[in-house]
């Protein structure tokens, strides 16, 4: 079990976008019990404390996990995101309640036995995927609830899934995951990952467990780690981050940020 708990010790996904969008919204993370926190990074909620004057848009950035998502007023509705290689904007009124379950990468599919690639760039809904978590969901959860009864929860019922689950402690795959978290995502994917399989292998590792290539994956976890620094305009300009970072040069640093943000680098880190 070492190969997968190291997953948590290395990754910490962060989605920053709420916090800079609007009064009257909050944004929560609750983090699971002990027994569940190397195979999800939290609990979350998102809800209007007031209704809104307009509608609003939340923005997700690309964080290379997958989340399982449903509003508390209607918890017979629920969804799942899969791994994005882009931000992604979803319009959610002006009045909204919102509770989601961040799964570590690798560990939906190793939970729910669900090929990570068939949910890529793509939000489902549960019912279509995992009919029985999306009947818990809908005759267990409602609006009544606190955050701490809804942690508790789903606290019970993954640790008793967790109990009935069987792992594919494939090292081939985590050993090529540890060092791509260990290097910030700048590795070099042809070269540096030879942990004993082909490159084919490896994709098809990749796809069905993390949902999309060993690059791409790469990608979001460089980027993820320049988030977390959390850099003000000047110090990217003066230090350079993007070469430290792998970036051929700033224009390129900035293309592959607005991928995956939705806004330039100076927008989000500006001062």
């Amino acid at each position: 079990m070492h190969q997968l708990s190291d997953i948590r010790q290395l990754y910490n996904p962060v989605q920053p976008t709420v916090k800079q969008s609007a009064d009257h919204v909050t944004y929560a993370e609750l983090m699971p019990a002990p027994g569940l926190q190397q195979f999800i990074y939290c609990y979350w909620q998102l809800r209007t404390t007031q209704a809104l004057s307009e509608q609003f848009i939340y923005r997700v950035v690309a964080d290379g996990c997958i989340d399982i998502y449903f509003e508390l007023n209607n918890p017979r509705d629920s969804y799942v995101m899969g791994f994005c290689k882009k931000f992604t904007e979803f319009p959610l009124g002006n009045v909204f309640n919102y509770v989601g379950i961040r799964f570590l990468p690798t560990m939906f599919p190793q939970l729910f036995k669900i090929n990570a690639k068939e949910l890529s760039n793509r939000f489902e809904q549960l019912d279509n995927v995992i009919p029985s978590t999306a009947d818990f969901i809908s005759n267990h959860l409602g609006i009544e609830q606190t955050p701490a009864q809804i942690k508790e929860i789903f606290d019970r019922y993954f640790l008793d899934l967790l109990s009935k689950t069987s792992f594919n402690h494939d090292n081939r795959l985590y050993d090529a995951i540890h060092l791509i978290l260990r290097h910030c995502g700048t590795i070099d994917i042809e070269q540096g990952l030879d942990t004993g399989i082909s490159s084919r292998q490896l994709r098809r590792l990749f796809d069905y467990y993390v949902g999309d290539t060993a690059k791409t994956f790469s990608k979001v976890v460089r980027f993820q780690h320049i988030l977390r620094a959390k850099p003000s305009t000047q110090s990217l300009r003066k230090n350079k981050l993007f070469f430290d970072a792998g970036y051929y040069d700033q224009a390129h640093f900035i293309k592959e940020f607005r991928n995956f943000y939705g806004v330039t680098p100076s927008k989000a880190f500006g001062r």
